[in-house]
């Protein structure tokens, strides 16, 4: 080769160099087709890898919260935020991520354990068993005994069982004819 010839070609590779170095970044790649992801995981994404423990609260209608620990390793931030795009993020750490929903529904505990009853002082309550022999879960409203029919009164004596989100609903509209107001 002539020496023209080793100069241009040095000149060349320079450049080259120069412009991979400074300006060739992930989003050319990206547009170019060639993106990380398309490739073999190489020791650097390994190690770029992150493990979180990720706390999923889930708020049901009656108050129950329930909570669920979950060992998370992150590969990819965006595809993590796409798996919990239905979550509203409560508390961010470098070890750790809560999220919340609100669920629509009522609690597991309530409708294999829970019923409606009243307490001692009248107050319409969420009982985790049949009143008078379980702890209370939540309470609404205080109700006039006076104005209760004696079957609905004795009902809630008794307990009325709770198994669905519709027969949650029906029982405080019901009951809330009866409440003292404040």
């Amino acid at each position: 080769m002539t020496m023209k010839v080793r100069i241009v070609f040095m000149v060349m590779l320079l450049i080259g160099a120069f412009y991979f170095t400074f300006f060739y970044t992930e989003e050319k790649q990206a547009a170019d087709g060639s993106s990380l992801e398309m490739l073999n995981e190489t020791p650097a994404e390994v190690a770029s890898a992150h493990t979180v423990t990720v706390i999923l609260e889930r708020v049901y209608l009656d108050g129950e919260v329930s909570e669920e620990i979950v060992q998370e390793t992150i590969w990819s931030m965006e595809d993590f935020w796409a798996a919990y795009e239905d979550w509203q993020l409560m508390d961010m750490t470098e070890e750790q991520i809560v999220f919340q929903k609100k669920m629509d529904d009522i609690s597991p505990l309530l409708k294999t354990n829970g019923y409606f009853g009243i307490s001692d002082k009248g107050v319409l309550s969420i009982f985790n068993g049949r009143p008078g022999q379980a702890e209370i879960i939540q309470s609404f409203f205080q109700i006039d005994v006076k104005k209760l029919e004696s079957k609905r009164h004795d009902d809630l004596v008794k307990g009325i069982p709770i198994k669905s989100k519709q027969e949650y609903e029906e029982v405080l509209e019901q009951y809330k004819p009866y409440s003292v107001p404040k």
